[in-house]
């Protein structure tokens, strides 16, 4: 609990009392490595913050998951669409590692933001991350190889990607495991 209040006081001003009424509509919820957060069809019914672990989100094309987000500590997590709309989700939310999440309820996010201006600036800026992140990554296909997306994932979250499994990171940056194999030995070289 104290390093959400530590990241929220880093987004906005924030009075103890404030903090407070906040942090008193988080729950904990704690998952297990491969748990599934969120199955595909269920609705998204929290915007979470990660306190520990990593979490993956993927869809199914046949036999084949393709993954095409990760979340890592100290950041927002949600199947935001879903949440946003409420309406069932088109892919599966799935913790990678033993992950602790702070949650917020969609009900209790719309109470917040009605009695609380630091409510709606906390939900701009969680929205503003999830926006650029994906705005970011769409980017990233249009403008960067394999490979650079490869080194950009890797120097923004070195430790953190060891603990992925590559057939995960090769999905991720739209390449075969083998093809990620021959970067990661190019690199190397």
């Amino acid at each position: 609990m104290k390093e959400i209040r530590e990241y929220f006081k880093k987004l906005v001003p924030l009075t103890d009392a404030e903090g407070d009424y906040f942090t008193s509509k988080l729950i904990p919820r704690v998952f297990k490595r491969n748990e599934l957060i969120l199955p595909c069809g269920k609705t998204e019914n929290y915007l979470s913050f990660i306190e520990k672990g990593i979490i993956r989100f993927y869809t199914d094309k046949g036999e084949k998951e393709i993954t095409f987000s990760f979340a890592f500590e100290n950041s927002f997590v949600s199947a935001y669409d879903s949440f946003l709309m409420q309406v069932p989700a088109q892919y599966h939310v799935q913790a990678l590692s033993d992950s602790t999440l702070w949650s917020i309820s969609y009900e209790d996010l719309q109470d917040v933001y009605k009695e609380t201006e630091v409510g709606q600036q906390i939900g701009r800026k969680a929205a503003e991350e999830l926006f650029i992140k994906k705005s970011n990554r769409e980017m990233s296909f249009l403008r960067q190889s394999p490979q650079e997306r490869y080194e950009n994932l890797f120097a923004e979250n070195r430790e953190l990607l060891q603990k992925i499994p590559l057939k995960y990171i090769a999905s991720y940056i739209g390449i075969t495991p083998q093809a990620l194999s021959r970067i990661r030995k190019r690199i190397i070289s």
